[in-house]
């Protein structure tokens, strides 16, 4: 097999050259192994290696802060959440998935199952280039068919990404709104039937972890035994030397898109937008001048027909 002449901005396990990539590396086997299951079914199982007194002392901290299934960004509760987003094992194994640096921009602690419906992670967070993004969930105990585990299916990740434009929504128009996201949902659904995608449930030892590729479909579970517990944490990455947006709330054809500065994790500090080594205005949303240009046109328009009557 001949080595590509081109490279292509995408992560490698994406790119339409992975096997000549794969081919050439200095990879050992076992990981070359993993590195092809990532890129062929989209996810890839791994132990942390952290201690189980990390996990322990992480739900004892966080069960007074639960309102609701989730709790977001915990590691600013407790630096043993930011130390899970941190795991070296995970970062490791990132860095040899995507060939760039990976850091921590979220973290999402469960308490019991989400029971959420499918969806892909690259809705919500996506970058330019595309794909530069992963999931990587957490069981903080042992998870079973009964107490709300994760689905998801596999080889999903290959299907087109689909934004809110794809089922005829113009994401721009509900900026912070969550209405639209129903009919997102919907769509996931159906997709899955047409496209004949098998479902798979995450039955999970205390200290495993599932990566997830940015458009892998994924979900929760029905919580099968109520009361039970199913305590996790879920923390997505972005990579370096990226440009960071919401796809929910963007069209990219009316030059609307709704910019991210995503916080690092490990350092604390927002990190800025990137296009093809060009630093990009530090800003966040889809353009702060066409959101108040809109508002303003709209209150002009309420003025003038007050003025009528």
């Amino acid at each position: 097999m001949q080595p590509s002449p081109f490279h292509v901005n995408l992560p490698w396990v994406d790119s339409p050259f992975f096997e000549q990539e794969l081919e050439k590396s200095t990879l050992d086997e076992a990981t070359r192994q993993q590195v092809r299951h990532y890129a062929e079914q989209g996810y890839l199982i791994i132990d942390t290696e952290l201690p189980e007194s990390t996990f322990d002392r992480i739900v004892e901290l966080l069960q007074p802060h639960f309102e609701s299934p989730r709790l977001q960004d915990a590691w600013t509760i407790t630096p043993l959440v930011r130390e899970v987003a941190a795991c070296p094992k995970v970062l490791d194994m990132l860095r040899i998935l995507y060939r760039r640096e990976p850091f921590p921009f979220q973290t999402l602690n469960f308490h019991v199952g989400s029971q959420q419906k499918t969806h892909s992670d690259a809705i919500h967070f996506y970058s330019v280039p595309e794909r530069f993004m992963c999931g990587v969930w957490v069981a903080l105990e042992d998870i079973d068919e009964n107490n709300g585990p994760l689905h998801y299916y596999p080889g999903s990740h290959k299907l087109p990404f689909y934004d809110m434009a794809a089922i005829g929504i113009k994401g721009s128009d509900h900026v912070l709104e969550y209405n639209q996201y129903l009919i997102y949902e919907n769509f996931v659904q159906a997709l899955m039937e047409a496209t004949g995608q098998q479902k798979q449930v995450f039955k999970v030892k205390k200290g495993q972890a599932l990566i997830w590729s940015a458009n892998l479909f994924h979900g929760g579970e029905p919580i099968l035994q109520p009361g039970r517990s199913r305590h996790s944490q879920v923390t997505h990455y972005f990579f370096n030397d990226c440009l960071y947006y919401t796809p929910l709330w963007s069209d990219l054809p009316i030059e609307k898109m709704y910019m991210r500065r995503p916080v690092n994790i490990l350092t604390g500090k927002r990190m800025g937008n990137t296009y093809l080594n060009e630093s990009i205005m530090d800003r966040t949303g889809f353009s702060q001048l066409t959101a108040y240009k809109k508002k303003l046109e709209e209150a002009v328009w309420v003025l003038k027909k007050n003025l009528r009557k």
